[in-house]
Protein backbone atom coordinates (compact mmCIF):
# COMPACT_ATOMS: atom_id res chain seq x y z
CA UNK A 1 0.00 0.00 0.00
CA UNK A 2 3.15 2.60 0.86
CA UNK A 3 5.74 1.67 -1.28
CA UNK A 4 8.47 3.51 1.16
CA UNK A 5 6.73 4.05 4.89
CA UNK A 6 8.77 6.89 4.87
CA UNK A 7 8.31 8.58 8.50
CA UNK A 8 9.89 12.41 9.27
CA UNK A 9 9.98 13.23 12.96
CA UNK A 10 10.31 17.24 13.71
CA UNK A 11 12.00 17.34 17.26
CA UNK A 12 14.68 14.97 17.95
CA UNK A 13 14.12 14.85 21.90
CA UNK A 14 12.20 12.44 24.55
CA UNK A 15 9.31 11.75 22.26
CA UNK A 16 10.36 12.05 19.19
CA UNK A 17 13.29 9.77 19.44
CA UNK A 18 10.97 7.17 21.10
CA UNK A 19 8.41 7.37 17.94
CA UNK A 20 11.47 6.58 16.03
CA UNK A 21 12.48 3.55 18.15
CA UNK A 22 8.75 2.21 18.50
CA UNK A 23 8.69 2.29 14.60
CA UNK A 24 12.14 0.40 14.56
CA UNK A 25 11.13 -1.91 17.25
CA UNK A 26 7.84 -2.64 15.51
CA UNK A 27 9.49 -2.94 11.79
CA UNK A 28 6.84 -0.17 10.73
CA UNK A 29 8.98 2.05 9.20
CA UNK A 30 11.62 1.63 5.93
CA UNK A 31 12.89 4.76 6.13
CA UNK A 32 12.76 7.46 9.07
CA UNK A 33 14.41 11.14 9.13
CA UNK A 34 14.77 12.92 12.52
CA UNK A 35 14.66 17.05 11.71
CA UNK A 36 16.33 19.05 14.79
CA UNK A 37 16.80 22.77 15.68
CA UNK A 38 20.04 21.53 17.09
CA UNK A 39 21.34 19.55 13.99
CA UNK A 40 24.25 17.93 16.34
CA UNK A 41 20.92 16.94 18.67
CA UNK A 42 19.70 14.73 15.61
CA UNK A 43 22.88 13.50 14.48
CA UNK A 44 23.63 12.00 17.86
CA UNK A 45 19.80 10.84 17.71
CA UNK A 46 20.09 8.98 14.75
CA UNK A 47 23.46 7.28 15.26
CA UNK A 48 22.35 5.68 18.39
CA UNK A 49 18.92 4.42 16.85
CA UNK A 50 20.59 3.00 14.03
CA UNK A 51 22.42 1.07 16.56
CA UNK A 52 18.98 -0.49 18.31
CA UNK A 53 18.35 -1.02 14.57
CA UNK A 54 20.58 -4.16 14.42
CA UNK A 55 19.40 -5.67 17.40
CA UNK A 56 15.74 -4.57 16.14
CA UNK A 57 13.41 -8.14 16.87
CA UNK A 58 11.82 -7.57 13.63
CA UNK A 59 14.49 -8.29 11.68
CA UNK A 60 14.22 -5.12 9.26
CA UNK A 61 17.22 -2.93 8.45
CA UNK A 62 15.51 0.13 8.65
CA UNK A 63 17.01 3.38 7.54
CA UNK A 64 17.47 6.00 9.78
CA UNK A 65 19.13 9.76 9.70
CA UNK A 66 19.16 13.27 10.44
CA UNK A 67 17.82 15.31 7.58
CA UNK A 68 16.26 18.13 6.74
CA UNK A 69 12.67 19.53 5.24
CA UNK A 70 13.33 18.63 2.06
CA UNK A 71 13.03 15.32 3.11
CA UNK A 72 9.04 15.67 3.15
CA UNK A 73 8.87 16.37 -0.60
CA UNK A 74 8.73 12.50 -0.44
CA UNK A 75 7.52 11.60 2.71
CA UNK A 76 4.37 9.44 3.57
CA UNK A 77 3.57 10.72 7.78
CA UNK A 78 5.12 13.77 9.64
CA UNK A 79 5.63 13.37 13.09
CA UNK A 80 5.64 16.63 14.96
CA UNK A 81 7.20 15.98 18.31
CA UNK A 82 9.03 19.53 18.61
CA UNK A 83 8.77 21.54 21.98
CA UNK A 84 9.90 21.87 25.57
CA UNK A 85 9.24 19.43 28.28
CA UNK A 86 6.55 20.58 30.39
CA UNK A 87 7.55 21.89 33.94
CA UNK A 88 5.99 20.58 37.42
CA UNK A 89 2.55 22.65 37.83
CA UNK A 90 2.01 23.33 34.57
CA UNK A 91 -0.66 22.38 32.47
CA UNK A 92 -0.42 21.94 28.79
CA UNK A 93 -1.96 25.15 28.19
CA UNK A 94 1.09 26.93 29.89
CA UNK A 95 3.49 25.44 27.22
CA UNK A 96 1.05 28.04 24.51
CA UNK A 97 2.79 31.00 23.84
CA UNK A 98 6.40 28.96 24.02
CA UNK A 99 5.11 26.45 21.47
CA UNK A 100 3.30 28.88 18.90
CA UNK A 101 6.89 29.99 18.43
CA UNK A 102 8.21 27.21 17.76
CA UNK A 103 5.25 26.51 15.62
CA UNK A 104 5.57 30.06 13.35
CA UNK A 105 9.30 28.37 12.69
CA UNK A 106 8.16 24.78 11.01
CA UNK A 107 5.28 26.38 9.31
CA UNK A 108 8.11 28.95 7.63
CA UNK A 109 9.96 25.35 7.15
CA UNK A 110 6.87 23.54 5.87
CA UNK A 111 6.10 25.89 3.72
CA UNK A 112 9.22 25.49 1.62
CA UNK A 113 8.36 21.50 0.62
CA UNK A 114 5.93 20.01 -1.36
CA UNK A 115 4.28 17.35 1.57
CA UNK A 116 1.31 15.58 0.83
CA UNK A 117 1.07 12.76 3.15
CA UNK A 118 -0.09 12.95 6.89
CA UNK A 119 0.41 14.51 9.47
CA UNK A 120 0.08 13.47 13.23
CA UNK A 121 1.20 16.09 15.88
CA UNK A 122 2.43 15.32 19.33
CA UNK A 123 3.68 18.76 20.51
CA UNK A 124 1.81 20.51 23.40
CA UNK A 125 -1.00 21.72 23.56
CA UNK A 126 -1.40 19.23 20.98
CA UNK A 127 -4.82 20.27 20.00
CA UNK A 128 -4.23 23.59 19.28
CA UNK A 129 -0.48 22.89 17.72
CA UNK A 130 -1.98 20.48 15.31
CA UNK A 131 -5.20 22.69 14.10
CA UNK A 132 -2.64 26.39 14.03
CA UNK A 133 0.13 24.47 11.67
CA UNK A 134 -3.60 22.91 9.76
CA UNK A 135 -4.84 26.40 9.26
CA UNK A 136 -1.08 28.11 8.23
CA UNK A 137 -0.46 25.06 5.56
CA UNK A 138 -4.19 24.78 4.86
CA UNK A 139 -4.27 21.24 4.59
CA UNK A 140 -7.41 19.16 4.32
CA UNK A 141 -8.64 18.02 7.85
CA UNK A 142 -8.52 14.25 7.44
CA UNK A 143 -4.72 14.46 6.67
CA UNK A 144 -3.40 16.69 9.69
CA UNK A 145 -4.61 15.28 13.29
CA UNK A 146 -2.87 14.55 16.70
CA UNK A 147 -3.23 11.75 19.40
CA UNK A 148 -5.53 13.56 20.94
CA UNK A 149 -7.13 11.83 23.86
CA UNK A 150 -4.94 8.77 23.22
CA UNK A 151 -3.04 8.75 26.38
CA UNK A 152 -5.70 10.22 28.59
CA UNK A 153 -7.53 6.52 27.43
CA UNK A 154 -4.78 4.44 27.97
CA UNK A 155 -4.51 5.79 30.99
CA UNK A 156 -8.47 4.93 31.60
CA UNK A 157 -7.50 1.53 30.25
CA UNK A 158 -4.53 1.00 32.95
CA UNK A 159 -6.53 2.44 35.87
CA UNK A 160 -10.12 0.08 35.06
CA UNK A 161 -7.92 -2.70 34.89
CA UNK A 162 -5.94 -2.20 38.23
CA UNK A 163 -9.34 -1.69 39.59
CA UNK A 164 -10.80 -5.00 38.62
CA UNK A 165 -8.35 -7.31 37.67
CA UNK A 166 -9.46 -7.58 34.34
CA UNK A 167 -7.29 -8.08 31.22
CA UNK A 168 -6.47 -4.39 29.77
CA UNK A 169 -7.62 -5.59 26.45
CA UNK A 170 -10.34 -6.47 27.65
CA UNK A 171 -11.39 -2.93 28.33
CA UNK A 172 -13.19 -0.21 26.18
CA UNK A 173 -13.96 2.97 26.29
CA UNK A 174 -12.78 6.74 25.84
CA UNK A 175 -11.95 9.73 26.86
CA UNK A 176 -12.73 12.85 24.54
CA UNK A 177 -12.16 16.80 24.40
CA UNK A 178 -8.86 18.32 25.16
CA UNK A 179 -5.76 16.55 25.70
CA UNK A 180 -5.61 18.91 28.81
CA UNK A 181 -7.45 19.71 31.96
CA UNK A 182 -10.63 19.53 30.63
CA UNK A 183 -10.49 16.52 28.77
CA UNK A 184 -12.64 13.82 30.79
CA UNK A 185 -13.82 10.51 31.10
CA UNK A 186 -17.37 9.69 29.16
CA UNK A 187 -18.51 6.62 31.17
CA UNK A 188 -20.93 5.91 29.30
CA UNK A 189 -18.73 4.57 26.55
CA UNK A 190 -16.90 2.47 29.45
CA UNK A 191 -17.12 -1.28 28.96
CA UNK A 192 -15.90 -4.51 30.10
CA UNK A 193 -16.19 -6.64 27.15
CA UNK A 194 -19.41 -5.12 26.40
CA UNK A 195 -20.74 -4.97 29.56
CA UNK A 196 -21.53 -1.20 31.06
CA UNK A 197 -18.24 -0.47 33.68
CA UNK A 198 -20.96 0.96 35.99
CA UNK A 199 -22.83 -2.30 35.74
CA UNK A 200 -19.33 -4.16 36.90
CA UNK A 201 -18.88 -2.22 40.19
CA UNK A 202 -22.60 -2.68 40.94
CA UNK A 203 -22.39 -6.21 40.78
CA UNK A 204 -19.14 -6.80 42.53
CA UNK A 205 -19.06 -6.25 46.58
CA UNK A 206 -15.62 -5.38 46.42
CA UNK A 207 -15.96 -2.45 43.90
CA UNK A 208 -18.82 -1.22 45.73
CA UNK A 209 -17.35 1.89 46.53
CA UNK A 210 -15.97 2.50 43.47
CA UNK A 211 -15.69 6.62 43.20
CA UNK A 212 -15.95 7.29 39.38
CA UNK A 213 -14.68 10.88 39.67
CA UNK A 214 -11.55 9.77 41.98
CA UNK A 215 -10.87 7.34 38.95
CA UNK A 216 -11.29 10.42 36.43
CA UNK A 217 -8.58 12.66 39.40
CA UNK A 218 -6.22 9.11 38.94
CA UNK A 219 -6.35 9.66 34.80
CA UNK A 220 -5.56 13.52 35.01
CA UNK A 221 -3.13 13.07 37.43
CA UNK A 222 -1.21 10.00 35.77
CA UNK A 223 0.81 12.60 33.09
CA UNK A 224 1.30 15.04 36.14
CA UNK A 225 3.36 12.04 38.28
CA UNK A 226 5.24 11.21 35.55
CA UNK A 227 6.29 15.11 34.59
CA UNK A 228 6.99 15.54 38.83
CA UNK A 229 8.82 12.82 38.92
CA UNK A 230 10.77 12.03 35.72
CA UNK A 231 10.82 15.87 34.23
CA UNK A 232 8.46 14.01 30.75
CA UNK A 233 6.16 11.52 29.61
CA UNK A 234 7.75 9.56 26.39
CA UNK A 235 7.14 5.65 26.23
CA UNK A 236 3.10 5.86 26.34
CA UNK A 237 2.56 8.93 24.02
CA UNK A 238 5.19 6.58 21.27
CA UNK A 239 3.28 4.31 21.45
CA UNK A 240 0.04 6.04 20.84
CA UNK A 241 1.72 7.61 17.97
CA UNK A 242 2.93 4.01 16.37
CA UNK A 243 -0.64 2.68 16.88
CA UNK A 244 -1.42 5.47 14.53
CA UNK A 245 0.98 4.98 11.82
CA UNK A 246 0.32 1.33 11.83
CA UNK A 247 -3.26 2.25 11.20
CA UNK A 248 -2.40 4.82 8.38
CA UNK A 249 -0.05 2.16 6.27
CA UNK A 250 -2.10 -1.15 7.16
CA UNK A 251 -5.56 0.72 6.31
CA UNK A 252 -6.92 -0.85 9.12
CA UNK A 253 -10.22 1.27 10.23
CA UNK A 254 -9.25 2.02 13.44
CA UNK A 255 -11.47 3.33 15.94
CA UNK A 256 -9.51 5.41 18.33
CA UNK A 257 -10.28 9.11 19.63
CA UNK A 258 -7.80 11.16 17.73
CA UNK A 259 -8.24 15.20 17.89
CA UNK A 260 -9.43 16.44 14.55
CA UNK A 261 -11.97 18.95 12.90
CA UNK A 262 -15.38 18.98 14.37
CA UNK A 263 -17.66 20.38 11.48
CA UNK A 264 -21.71 19.90 13.78
CA UNK A 265 -20.47 16.36 14.80
CA UNK A 266 -21.64 16.60 18.96
CA UNK A 267 -22.94 19.51 18.21
CA UNK A 268 -19.55 21.92 17.65
CA UNK A 269 -17.93 23.09 14.52
CA UNK A 270 -14.80 25.46 13.80
CA UNK A 271 -12.76 23.35 16.60
CA UNK A 272 -10.80 20.45 16.94
CA UNK A 273 -11.29 18.11 20.04
CA UNK A 274 -10.46 14.31 20.43
CA UNK A 275 -13.06 12.28 19.73
CA UNK A 276 -13.24 8.97 18.00
CA UNK A 277 -11.96 8.34 14.77
CA UNK A 278 -11.59 5.99 11.90
CA UNK A 279 -7.73 5.77 11.21
CA UNK A 280 -6.68 4.61 7.41
CA UNK A 281 -4.79 5.16 4.82
CA UNK A 282 -6.36 8.66 3.71
CA UNK A 283 -5.96 9.68 7.82
CA UNK A 284 -9.43 10.43 9.23
CA UNK A 285 -11.38 8.77 7.45
CA UNK A 286 -14.68 9.20 9.60
CA UNK A 287 -15.75 10.75 13.05
CA UNK A 288 -17.93 8.10 15.16
CA UNK A 289 -20.62 10.20 16.97
CA UNK A 290 -21.00 8.04 20.03
CA UNK A 291 -23.90 8.77 22.31
CA UNK A 292 -23.32 11.04 25.62
CA UNK A 293 -24.85 11.46 28.28
CA UNK A 294 -25.87 15.15 29.37
CA UNK A 295 -23.28 15.47 31.57
CA UNK A 296 -20.72 14.23 29.23
CA UNK A 297 -22.00 16.65 26.51
CA UNK A 298 -21.88 19.47 28.71
CA UNK A 299 -18.15 18.29 29.67
CA UNK A 300 -17.36 18.45 26.08
CA UNK A 301 -19.15 21.78 25.00
CA UNK A 302 -17.22 23.19 27.66
CA UNK A 303 -13.91 21.52 26.56
CA UNK A 304 -14.34 22.29 23.06
CA UNK A 305 -14.64 26.22 24.57
CA UNK A 306 -11.15 26.05 26.16
CA UNK A 307 -9.50 24.94 22.90
CA UNK A 308 -11.27 27.29 20.85
CA UNK A 309 -10.47 30.60 22.61
CA UNK A 310 -6.89 29.40 22.54
CA UNK A 311 -7.20 29.15 18.85
CA UNK A 312 -8.67 32.41 18.76
CA UNK A 313 -5.74 33.88 20.50
CA UNK A 314 -3.09 31.79 18.22
CA UNK A 315 -4.62 33.41 15.35
CA UNK A 316 -4.71 36.84 16.81
CA UNK A 317 -0.87 37.05 17.59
Amino acid sequence: MYDTRKVVIVGAGHVGSHVALALIQSGEADDIVLIDIDKDKAVGQAFDLDDAVTGAACGRDTVIRAGGYEELNDADILVTAFGRSRKPGETRLDMFDDSIRMADEVVSRLKTVDFKGIMINISNPADIICEYIRRAMKWEASRCFCTGTSLETYRLIRVIGNLTGYARRSIQGFCLGEHGNSGFIAWSTVRINGRPFTDVIKSKPELADTDLDELQTRVKRAGDIEVDFKGCTEFGIANAALMLIRAVFHDQKLIWPCSTVLTGQYGEKDVVAGVPCVLGKNGIEEIIEVPLLPEEAEKFHASCEIIRSFLDRAESL
